[in-house]
């Protein structure tokens, strides 16, 4: 069956419905972009009823979307033409109306993930609000994959199966992309944007590490997390971790221990709130499921650490993360990590000074804690 013709579709309906023609010429516009109109997905006409429609065009939207769901049918796609006058998109369009564009979003974004046709975050990657071109393919590329197993039948739009798909799409090599994954690029723009984006010093000092970075880094041979682990072992024995009054740790626990008591309190604090590897119950410290699963597998307690190093204070904005990771290239490059060589890195104000000295005190805080 020969593609639908935009253009010869339009005409059609001209001859019929001159003024709803004029609505569809400015809606598949919006829609398609100028490309082919069997390019278009489920996402991509759910994304325009339910949110540019309402929030960017002008004139009765109403109207517009029954004007394009006529020419989407005479153009042989009836599943997206349903959905213009659908209930769902009535419903979005009048809650815009009468509530405001945040109540309109809500409708939008809880409408949305209902067709199921939305990629979810997996444990490979978390979905960007702002996406480069790669990660916008990406994106496409798997909610396409989503649609077509559900139209098939493989798969229903609430399954859990969407995460598992969503993963094989990511990570499957892709003859599209010479054998490469979506993963892949989506990491490596992801990257490129963090090396180039800050300003030419940042980039400077960056730069270098592109190119290892596009790579897990493997866990190192010496062993840097021993208290840390120590606290797991301990705090998975029956009765857990002993606390004091006032939940600090008990001295029947520090005379066990080989480190200091500062030491162990900065562990406890890491695998407490950054790692949830360790939850207090009453009086009593015990290793959480996370807790053991770090315990049995050596290369995710290393990644799952170093990944807690630049984890957000509570109430922190993204320039104290920020000194956090110019500090730990500065001793990556053994350079010094002092507030000096950090500002001129990010070029900060001067009033920011403070918040850069207790950002770089909670990194120090971090390092000690695993023994970095």
């Amino acid at each position: 069956m020969p593609a639908p013709d935009v253009a010869a579709l339009l005409s059609e309906l001209e001859r019929s419905e001159p003024d709803c023609a004029e609505r569809a010429r400015s809606a598949v516009d919006w829609l398609t972009g100028g490309e082919p109109l069997e390019t278009i997905t489920e996402l991509n006409v759910c994304e325009f009823l339910w949110y540019t429609l309402p929030t960017k065009a002008r004139g009765d939207r109403a109207a517009i979307a029954h004007a394009l769901g006529r020419l989407l049918r005479l153009g042989g796609l009836e599943r997206y033409a349903a959905i213009c006058v659908s209930p769902t998109t009535t419903r979005i369009l009048r809650v815009y109306a009468h509530a405001g564009e945040e109540a309109g979003m809500a409708a939008y974004q809880s409408a949305l993930d209902a067709t199921g046709v939305l990629p979810p975050d997996v444990p490979e990657l978390r979905w960007s609000s702002i996406m480069g071109p790669e990660e916008l393919g990406a994106h496409g590329a798997c909610s396409a994959a989503l649609e077509l197993a559900i139209v098939s039948g493989q798969q229903n739009p609430d399954s859990r199966e969407r995460i598992a798909l969503t993963r094989r799409w990511l990570t499957a090599p892709r003859a599209e992309l010479g054998g490469d994954n979506w993963l892949h690029r989506v990491q490596g723009e992801r990257l490129n944007r963090w090396v180039l984006g800050r300003g030419t010093a940042w980039r400077e000092l960056a730069q270098p590490f592109e190119v290892c970075l596009h790579a897990p880094i493997p866990a190192p041979e010496k062993d840097h997390l021993e208290a840390l682990r120590w606290l797991l072992r301990v705090g998975d024995r029956p009765g857990g971790i002993p606390l004091t009054q006032r939940h600090n740790l008990a001295r029947s626990v520090l005379a066990e221990s080989t480190w200091s008591a500062g030491e162990l309190a900065a562990a406890r604090e890491m695998a407490q709130t950054q790692l949830g590897a360790l939850h207090r119950v009453g009086r009593r410290l015990v290793t959480t499921s996370i807790g053991q699963r770090l315990l049995a597998d050596p290369v995710l307690l290393w990644e799952s650490a170093a990944a807690a190093l630049l984890a957000p204070v509570p109430g922190e904005n993204d320039f104290g993360a920020s000194a956090r990771e110019v500090a730990l290239m500065l001793l990556v490059d053994g350079s010094p990590a002092e507030r000096e060589h950090v500002t001129a890195v990010i070029d900060c104000e001067k009033w920011q000074a403070a918040e850069i000295e207790a950002s770089l005190a909670e990194l120090g805080r971090r390092l000690d804690a695993f023994g970095l």
